[in-house]
């Protein structure tokens, strides 16, 4: 920073976060320039985490990828568009304000403005019949003010990871703005026939009362049983007259409305076109035929219920069937019969079950087949796939709705196919990513539903005039003019009326539903870039550069997100998709909230610091799942301590450390000094070499994605760097240094002094810069310790500036031809050298007088170069080189080792 921090004596990467964050915020150092060209600019999509109580180390995990691209493309030249939204509305945020105020909400309440929840987070959960009923209003409020504290928290703990977001540009997904750019959208896909609204049979989580889309649901294996029922053909008499069923569902009998068969069935074919009579409720259903039945599947015929499943659904839209509903929107048997259970003993046995739940019914309903027999044999035990809303408890139903949809390829073949070319387009990261797009595209069934029976969400932008019977007329909703936007049908009136037409024949109500939460979120890219606000800044951001996010949320986030930009933008809303991996558990099973096995993150940053936590996220590629290891995190930390450490060393023994300690301006001028004389030695010369193919393999990982590639590289040559290069090199660098006096950057050195001091500054100068995305902390503190500004708005490292003419090369003029393998050589009998004085158990300071080295040949070029290093490194007064065979006598390959070795008797 441009602020100087003295270089102390004992470096530590504890408090580094602190300081930095605030040096950081006060310059604005992440700010966005939205004076910057389009061409200029990267722009990433930053998932908006759900403000639902607290983040888990996953979400460290994930987001430290995204952060890594921002600070290299930052280093790159870019402009970097890297804002953070907040995603607070939905059933998550619901939920948490019921159990920590002890609330619910019912709409048919007034508004209490005076109102104080009877908890504030005092109790762990409460039970839905021991929660408060309040108003809309007062719900809405208690939501609005806990996802406010969550938020502060959310960013203390991302500023403490040291994302470098610009935190001027957040947005709420349920803010005005959001609010509004979701319900232009949406108006705007009602205009273009994208959106409509139709009653149809929906999945309907019967715990949150709400409508459930296609891609919210989850299957969990539960157990159940094949109960084996007898329908009697209706012109048939006698014990031949019948025909069974299997089904893991006998409570639906009141709802069947006809059994169903394969067409090529022969077993069947004399029934088809037949009635047969239910047991239990007597009401006469047709035998049909259709494809999508499974011979092969129970006793190959079904009973046909609305509805059971998805299935159900599909026979009875295409057989063009009755209707016959039985559970309500609670999961409990509707108190009067469906059409068709005419009989007294139908109604009889139909009032056995009213008001019961599922499993109680069914209970009731199989009691009830034993006692008039239709029930063959006992149930046949089964564990089978269940579906679940992902965020429910509780198997979910089919009922009968009237629903909002926007047409998402499910039905429309045409547009089907756009979209799965738009993914085709799409640069996904990991690329086997993308077939998890192409098959849910494929997959899709039915358009998306979009509309939600809850509270805390963006309202759907719409009101139905009331007819002078007081009926609702839903086939002609009112729409309100963008202009006007955001609006909420439920407390503001219908354009042309007035409030007190509110409810009344001849006026007008409101739409009470919301937006599913994907509804909003699907619009990430448009509200970040404010499409709606600020059209200049839309055109200098988007489309998006890059949308990070997990894989789970492929077919949701991802999917919804590329259909709402090719609706109204007719593009693709980003270029990349970066899919993170899930995080394991000791078990191997991915760490969730529902699971119960998360970590959270802010122990993990205070014990280990935030660049070891940020080295462990960045050591697993995009797309492989990574196992939660503190012992990576450990590892983690070490490196940034040798960061600061081998720093210290290397301005130490150049003179830049004296002469920072003066002053900024001296530790400049002393470094400007330094890097102006020639690098002339070998080994020098072989380890700026051997960097710069570092400098090059590290940025095309990074072009390509591939951050753990780029940290690998970099880490395997420091750590070279630190156990060879610089044990080699220090006795040259401090020639003519007396013991205990610092060094004089201005003062007179032999050239190989002045060599070695070149060499170190400008490799601590490339590896400050690359290690800056994954240890932000350690390598700011360096920096700042002898350079001007910060190192994450310093330049991408160059490998030309460490390639300057001769610098590849040998004294001789021969190029070093590997430099990586003359490093390693050169360290190898260094090595070899000090195992003498292990032994031995002796100082390390300890002279050798003579020894021979033996060195397979392929090294023996590399050693004789760095013959002056190894002995003063060494501390060799006569050192023999003899060539080895490069394989042994087993054929393993050679080593260095030493023959002869005479230690100097200690004084």
């Amino acid at each position: 920073m441009t602020a100087m921090t003295r270089i102390p004596e004992k470096a530590t990467v504890d408090g580094l976060d602190d300081r930095w964050n605030d040096a950081w915020e006060a310059q604005g150092l992440y700010r966005f320039d939205a004076t910057k060209p389009r061409e200029a600019v990267y722009s990433i999509d930053t998932p908006p985490p759900t403000v639902s109580g607290s983040l888990h180390v996953g979400h460290v995990f994930s987001y430290t990828h995204t952060d890594l691209v921002a600070r290299y493309k930052r280093m790159r030249g870019s402009e970097v568009f890297y804002p953070m939204g907040w995603d607070d509305n939905g059933l998550p945020t619901e939920r948490r304000v019921q159990n920590y105020y002890g609330v619910r909400c019912d709409p048919s309440l007034p508004y209490d403005p005076d109102f104080t929840p009877p908890h504030a987070g005092d109790t762990k959960s409460i039970k839905s019949a021991d929660q408060q009923p309040i108003s809309r209003r007062n719900f809405i409020e208690l939501c609005e003010t806990l996802t406010a504290e969550d938020e502060k928290q959310f960013e203390a703990l991302w500023r403490h990871l040291g994302l470098s977001v610009d935190w001027s540009r957040t947005y709420q997904t349920i803010d005005d703005s959001a609010q509004a750019v979701a319900q232009q959208a949406f108006l705007r896909n009602v205009e273009r026939g994208e959106a409509y609204q139709a009653e149809a049979p929906t999945l309907w989580d019967v715990t949150f009362h709400t409508a459930v889309a296609q891609a919210e649901l989850e299957e969990k294996d539960l157990p159940g049983a094949y109960h084996r029922l007898a329908f009697k053909v209706s012109d048939s008499s006698g014990p031949d007259g019948l025909v069974h069923i299997e089904t893991t569902r006998p409570e639906l009998l009141p709802a069947c409305v006809a059994l169903v068969a394969h067409p090529d069935d022969e077993r069947y074919k004399p029934l088809v076109g037949k009635t047969v009579r239910t047991p239990l409720f007597e009401v006469e259903v047709p035998v049909v035929a259709h494809h999508l039945a499974e011979p092969d599947k129970g006793s190959g015929i079904a009973m046909i219920c609305t509805f059971g499943d998805i299935t159900d659904v599909t026979w009875w839209r295409e057989l063009q069937l009755e209707t016959r509903p039985m559970i309500g929107f609670d999961g409990r048997v509707l108190s009067a019969p469906p059409p068709g259970i005419e009989t007294d003993g139908g109604k009889a046995a139909y009032a056995e079950l009213a008001g019961k739940t599922v499993h109680s019914a069914q209970q009731r309903v199989v009691e009830l087949l034993r006692e008039s027999g239709d029930l063959e044999g006992e149930p046949e035990p089964i564990t089978h796939p269940v579906k679940f809303f992902e965020k429910g408890d509780k198997p979910l139903e089919i009922v009968t709705t009237r629903q909002w949809y926007i047409s998402n390829g499910g039905k429309d073949e045409a547009l089907r196919d756009r979209l799965v070319v738009r993914g085709e387009e799409l640069d996904f990261i990991p690329g086997f990513m993308g077939v998890r797009y192409d098959n849910w595209v494929k997959g899709l069934t039915g358009d998306w539903l979009i509309s939600r029976q809850r509270f805390f969400g963006v309202p759907l932008p719409v009101w139905y005039p009331l007819t002078d019977a007081g009926d609702v007329d839903h086939d002609h909703p009112i729409f309100p003019a963008e202009a006007d936007l955001p609006v909420d049908p439920s407390s503001m009136p219908a354009p042309g009326f007035e409030e007190a037409q509110r409810g009344v024949p001849g006026g007008f109500v409101g739409e009470a539903d919301v937006m599913d939460t994907w509804a909003t979120s699907s619009l990430t890219p448009q509200i970040a870039c404010q499409w709606r606000d600020d059209p200049d800044l839309f055109a200098r951001t988007f489309p998006m550069d890059l949308r990070p996010q997990a894989q789970d949320i492929i077919r949701t986030w991802l999917f919804s997100t590329v259909v709402r930009a090719h609706l109204e933008q007719d593009t693709l809303p980003w270029k990349h998709a970066a899919i993170s991996g899930f995080i394991l558990d000791p078990d191997r099973k991915k760490m969730s909230k529902s699971k119960g096995n998360v970590v959270t993150p802010m122990g993990l940053l205070e014990e280990h610091g935030p660049d070891a936590v940020r080295y462990w996220a960045a050591s697993a590629r995009l797309g492989v799942d990574a196992a939660f290891d503190t012992g990576q995190m450990k590892i983690g930390r070490r490196l940034a301590m040798k960061v600061l450490n081998a720093s210290k060393f290397a301005l130490g023994a150049t003179g830049i450390e004296a002469a920072a300690n003066v002053s900024l301006a001296d530790g400049l001028r002393a470094a400007a000094h330094v890097v102006s004389e020639p690098v002339t030695e070998t080994l020098d010369l072989a380890m700026l070499a051997a960097l710069a193919d570092v400098v090059d393999t590290a940025t095309e990982a990074f072009e390509a994605y591939d951050h753990t590639r780029a940290l690998e590289v970099t880490e395997t040559f420091f750590w070279t760097f630190c156990d060879d290069y610089l044990e080699l090199v220090k006795s040259r660098a401090y020639d003519g240094v007396a013991p205990g006096e610092a060094v004089d950057a201005f003062g007179t050195c032999s050239p190989g002094a002045a060599s070695a001091r070149t060499a170190l500054v400008m490799a601590l100068d490339v590896f400050l810069r690359l290690f800056a995305p994954v240890l932000p902390f350690s390598t700011e503190e360096v920096w700042s310790w002898w350079r001007e500004g910060s190192v994450h708005k310093a330049s991408w490292p160059d490998s030309a500036t460490l390639r300057v003419p001769g610098s590849a090369q040998s004294p001789g003029g021969s190029p070093t031809a590997d430099p990586v393998n003359f490093l390693a050589s050169a360290g190898a009998a260094l090595a070899a050298l000090r195992k003498i004085k292990s032994e031995a158990k002796v100082s390390q300071r300890t002279e050798i007088a003579s020894v021979e080295l033996l060195v397979p040949e392929a090294s023996l070029a590399s050693v004789e170069a760095a013959r002056t290093d190894l002995c003063s490194a060494g501390r060799v007064r006569m050192l023999s080189v003899v060539p080895v065979p490069d394989t042994d006598a087993d054929g393993e390959p050679a080593t260095v080792t030493t023959r002869g070795a005479e230690l100097v008797p200690a004084e």
